[in-house]
């Protein structure tokens, strides 16, 4: 008989209470029911087990036979392994059990830990025991080849394959990276609304939906605006949502909807601005080479060329930018907005990330100051990433002059009124002012090495897509 302590076996084995000493309780229970409830592990915990004999519950990734041996590969969502049954360890039943479940078969395996460096992940289990939980029949997504139609039908199948899962790993990461990032920075996390009165970015990319009795709302561009009124309460604050953009684009960096984080600060101008995106996209970078590098491996990652974001970025003006096109025979003209040709031209004269500042005021947006020395000029700030990825950030310090920032909402035809509170920011307490927006999407594609933007979020709204 072995006597354990913890007070939350109570209920789930329903024991029975035989002593009570030193106002300790103590529980009688099988060896075989503790046993098998405390070794319950994940496969990424199986390091801490080796030569203990474990339960581990999942699915059936992928399986072998050969002779007299059922070589099964099981998948938990922390990693894979294979299970070796042998006949002579397993059941007969158990072992013809094995040898007929199909692919995604939710199963129990126990079994004894081994390391086995030939093995994947570099431990085996050597089964003694499968339950079936649930048996699959005619997974859809087998191991061969498919098209990307057929995997964006099935995404919520697809979401399960191994480049999909290191994916949304590092995803996961990086969004704790830029979180962490700001949060140890003093930044307050500020949640903006979703269904805004107002265009943020351009009235020709809103979603535009019915609001009870005052009209139409939109489905918010930007939380920019709002992380402006959190700048002038806290200081500095960051937003991190959804937000959608109605572009009819079908290239491989955009999404109808996507994910930003845009910190704010008061009291900074545009060279604050862009030394908070440079470190800012450095801690990330480095943060997933030093932590995912197993995920970065399964998408066959080239990371020598993510060991390069490091301080200090090259930092080019608009103009620099534009030489720089020239130089290399484009016919591009002063006064346009560069599109991803251009853009991809100008990062591969550059080892790391690079930051294109003071833009023509008139491709930008209305919030933007501009430039003392030429008013022709935006104190706008966009980031390139290397390898063709183009732009992850875009930012500006903010125009901080009521009657500026008047003129400008004029110019660009805006409804005044939709902007009051907005201008109220500048009326009460006005300070010089800063921040970007960098698109969790995009960055996730970078790192990761990904062709398309689609795969880099769990379920993609393109233009010809909002399913499943």
């Amino acid at each position: 008989m072995r006597h354990i302590t913890p007070l939350r076996y109570i209920n789930m084995l329903g024991m029975k209470i035989i002593a009570n000493q030193k106002k300790s309780l103590y529980f009688a229970l099988k060896f075989s029911d503790i046993a098998e409830l405390m070794q319950t592990v994940y496969i990424n915990k199986l390091k801490n087990h080796v030569g203990e004999e474990v339960t581990l519950r999942g699915w059936l990734f992928n399986k072998r036979s050969s002779g007299k041996v059922q070589f099964v590969i099981l998948r938990d969502g922390t990693g894979y392994i294979q299970c070796v049954l042998f006949k002579g360890n397993v059941s007969d039943e158990v072992f013809q059990l094995a040898d007929r479940l199909g692919q995604e078969s939710s199963i129990e395996v126990r079994g004894k830990v081994k390391v086995e460096p030939r093995a994947l992940g570099g431990y085996e289990l050597d089964g003694t025991d499968l339950k079936v939980i649930h048996e699959a029949t005619n997974y859809p997504i087998t191991p061969k080849e498919h098209g990307i139609e057929f995997l964006l039908d099935k995404r919520h199948l697809w979401l399960r394959s191994k480049k999909q899962v290191a994916i949304l790993r590092i995803r996961h990461r990086i969004i704790k990276a830029i979180r962490d990032f700001f949060d140890e920075r003093d930044f307050i996390l500020m949640d903006p609304p979703i269904l805004t009165p107002n265009a943020v970015e351009g009235t020709s990319t809103l979603f535009k939906t019915p609001y009870f009795d005052l009209g139409n709302a939109f489905l918010t561009q930007s939380g920019q605006l709002y992380a402006e009124a959190g700048a002038m309460a806290h200081g500095k604050v960051y937003t991190f949502g959804p937000t959608f953009r109605a572009e009819k684009s079908k290239t491989r960096r955009h999404l109808t909807e996507f994910w930003m984080c845009e910190p704010e600060m008061a009291f900074a101008d545009l060279n604050d601005d862009m030394d908070l995106a440079e470190e800012m996209l450095e801690y990330v970078v480095q943060t997933i080479l030093k932590e995912k590098h197993d995920e970065l491996k399964v998408l066959e990652r080239d990371t020598s060329k993510l060991e390069n974001v490091k301080k200090p970025f090259p930092r080019i003006s608009y103009s620099e930018a534009v030489d720089i096109l020239k130089k290399n025979g484009s016919d591009f003209e002063w006064g346009n907005d560069f599109g991803a040709p251009d853009e991809t031209v100008i990062v591969q004269q550059f080892d790391r990330p690079v930051i294109i500042h003071r833009y023509p005021a008139a491709v930008k947006a209305f919030y933007m100051k501009r430039d003392a020395e030429n008013p022709k000029l935006a104190l706008a700030v966009d980031v390139l990433a290397p390898e063709g990825y183009g732009e992850i950030i875009g930012g500006s310090q903010r125009e901080d002059n009521l009657d500026e920032l008047l003129k400008r909402i004029e110019e660009h035809n805006l409804p005044k009124e939709v902007f009051e509170w907005y201008l109220d920011l500048r009326r009460y307490g006005s300070v010089p002012h800063a921040g970007f927006g960098i698109g969790l999407e995009r960055t996730v594609s970078w790192i990761c090495g990904l062709e398309h933007l689609r795969e880099a979020i769990p379920f993609p709204r393109m233009i010809y897509r909002n399913t499943p």
